[in-house]
């Protein structure tokens, strides 16, 4: 696999990150240092592990999770766009009644952004290339990313307020429907 292949396949799949990251940058305060370095580390992480999980796995475990990881994807999108939509509606609300860089919601975002880089190494294991390098290339891809939109995010929530609550979480639903919509019409 050619590192132009690779490159492509890593910002595809960093894509996800990047727009959740965009929003959480919007719905919150000045993201700090350590938050940032926490969701943009983490979203690299999960993207590094799940190809290689998926290229470990085989089809076996492809198969149990295939038939429902698009409904998983669409249904954590949605929690966390809706709560996003409804802090954007009420001006005394905030999104996140915690950290999203913490805890359960960081290993829900994490987790609802990287189930399709499972598929991605169950594909590499097929086309017998070596997991390592790609993994490692989408890993650090998502985290800069994810770097980028945590920033950009921030910026426009600065300049354009609670509005941009509610474009990112329709952000992060539109991401689920995506998934759910490009899985029913593959097969």
């Amino acid at each position: 696999m050619s590192v132009d292949a690779i490159l492509l396949v890593a910002v595809g799949l960093a894509m996800d990150a990047f727009a959740v990251s965009l929003g959480i940058g919007t719905s919150r305060p000045a993201p700090t240092p350590g938050s940032i370095f926490r969701l943009s580390f983490h979203f690299g992480l999960f993207q590094f592990f799940m190809p290689v999980l998926g290229w470990w796995a085989g089809t076996s475990f492809v198969s149990l999770v295939g038939s429902f990881d698009h409904w998983l994807a669409l249904g954590l999108l949605s929690f966390v766009g809706g709560r996003m939509i409804y802090s954007g509606l009420d001006p005394s609300r905030a999104a996140y009644a915690r950290d999203p860089s913490r805890g359960r919601m960081l290993v829900m975002l994490s987790l609802a952004t990287s189930i399709d880089a499972l598929v991605v190494g169950l594909s590499l294991a097929m086309l017998q290339v070596d997991i390592l390098y790609p993994s490692l290339v989408i890993g650090a891809v998502t985290a800069s990313l994810s770097l980028i939109g945590l920033l950009v995010g921030h910026q426009l929530g600065q300049a354009f307020g609670k509005r941009m609550e509610l474009v990112g979480g329709l952000i992060l639903i539109g991401i689920g429907l995506r998934v759910v919509i490009s899985h029913l019409t593959a097969g």
